[in-house]
């Protein structure tokens, strides 16, 4: 299921196709007035929003959802008067659920998620006692009716059916919320790798790496750019099978004629250096480099590119892999903000260096190729899945049903709120130890 966690940019919706800007730099530093983006974390969006670390308990006393219904082709549709969406926190596992085609259809079990346009809840089905995700999308702010994005996402999910895409089951409508009916996913990346304990094989990383190409590969074979790729983003189950979620920044594009969209796309860790140089033509090629990311996160357990902002961003990037030149990318000059940031000093290619602790040669090749500075010699999804990491070197893929033995489910989500709690408890630590001298 889609996870969406506080990182929606709403720029998709009002603010068209309006892009980021960079100011020109001061001495030897660069200005960080000018970034739209601020945040620690990589996350877009003129503020960041930060989840609620009581939001499950606050809605186990909220009166539940009413009765969600098909969602009709009307803009608002008409709503049962039976709650179908029952909050079933506080009931034992025991319990026998009342059963109905409409009323008390699904059993809130926990929040799971929590983003700009609504809250995200693991549910079950009470009719077929399947595990399902309710994204709830928040409606009473829309004064125009449903939200823009959200009606993408579920145009785009629609036409879209893979093994490594996370599948849209219905629509549900209730009381001024929209609820969208996902398959249920037991972890997210960033929940998964946060969990110290854990530790991938070879072969596991390799069904990892393999199965979000894959993924890749269909939505760019049927004409879809993601431009969100990121840890959160990428959910996996206890059965070591991976999808790729959150389409709400997806678009369709035209293969034979580049179309000009927003820059202001794809968590900042995660943003390809062309967009952060102005590009505002591009193509799949986007997915590619954060493909590329994630690949390393996978290995290092950790993002690997953290920039504060847009311009500390490219310093990030080039400190690993050097800088950019014509030599290695072609019209790099030309790009829109290439004179505005353009580092004082070339700096050397150190990211072999760095790697080749974690990742083997064949690894380091495919992740050179996937992190190319010049998007037309980026290697596409298709072209990655052939590359010798996979079909030469040794182990084979294995995907990790270890995750089965690993304990809780992990999303971002609950990762925010155990690191949270984590600094809560040292802050009381710290109290008392102050106190006791």
């Amino acid at each position: 299921m889609a996870i969406e966690t506080a990182n929606r940019s709403r720029n998709c919706g009002r603010r068209g196709r309006e892009n980021w800007t960079p100011s020109r730099r001061q001495d030897r530093g660069y200005s960080r007035s000018a970034s739209p983006y601020r945040g620690s974390d990589g996350v877009r969006g003129r503020k960041r929003s930060v989840s609620s670390a009581s939001s499950v308990s606050s809605h186990r006393t909220r009166t539940p959802p009413p009765a969600p219904q098909p969602l009709q082709e009307t803009r608002r549709s008409p709503i049962s008067d039976g709650p179908a969406v029952r909050d079933n926190t506080d009931v034992p596992a025991t319990a026998t659920p009342s059963i109905s085609a409409h009323r008390d259809l699904y059993s809130i079990v926990s929040q799971v998620g929590e983003g700009t346009f609504g809250k995200v809840y693991k549910a079950r089905n009470t009719v077929t006692n399947v595990h399902v995700a309710l994204k709830r999308i928040r409606m009473e702010s829309e004064r125009d009716g449903f939200p823009v994005t959200a009606m993408r996402e579920i145009k785009l999910l629609q036409s879209l059916r893979h093994t490594n895409i996370v599948r849209l089951y219905e629509m549900m409508v209730s009381n001024g919320s929209v609820y969208m009916v996902f398959e249920y996913m037991d972890h997210d990346l960033t929940g998964v790798l946060s969990q110290t304990q854990l530790s991938f094989s070879n072969a596991h990383l390799k069904s990892l790496c393999h199965q979000m190409l894959a993924g890749l590969a269909y939505l760019h074979h049927k004409g879809v750019i993601h431009r969100d790729i990121k840890g959160s983003n990428i959910l996996v189950n206890n059965r070591g099978e991976l999808k790729l979620g959150d389409f709400g920044l997806a678009r369709f594009y035209q293969k034979r004629r580049r179309t000009d969209y927003t820059n202001r796309v794809i968590t900042l860790w995660y943003r390809p250096p062309e967009l952060l140089l102005g590009a505002t033509v591009y193509g799949p090629e986007v997915d590619m480099w954060s493909a590329g990311c994630i690949m390393l996160e996978l290995f290092t357990k950790k993002p690997v590119f953290q920039g504060i902002d847009e311009i500390n961003q490219l310093d990030v990037i080039y400190k690993i892999i050097g800088t950019p030149t014509p030599d290695r990318w072609t019209g790099v000059m030309n790009l829109p903000w290439y004179e505005l940031v353009k580092p004082q000093e070339a700096i050397p290619n150190r990211f072999r260096e760095l790697f080749r602790k974690w990742m083997s040669p064949a690894a380091l090749d495919l992740a050179e190729r996937l992190l190319a500075y010049d998007p037309s010699q980026r290697v596409t999804a298709a072209q990655a899945m052939q590359a010798s990491y996979f079909t030469q070197e040794e182990p084979a893929a294995e995907p990790p049903v270890g995750l089965a033995m690993l304990e809780g489910e992990w999303h971002e989500y609950e990762t925010k709120r155990e690191r949270e709690k984590r600094k809560q408890q040292q802050h009381h630590q710290r109290r008392r130890t102050e106190t006791a001298q």
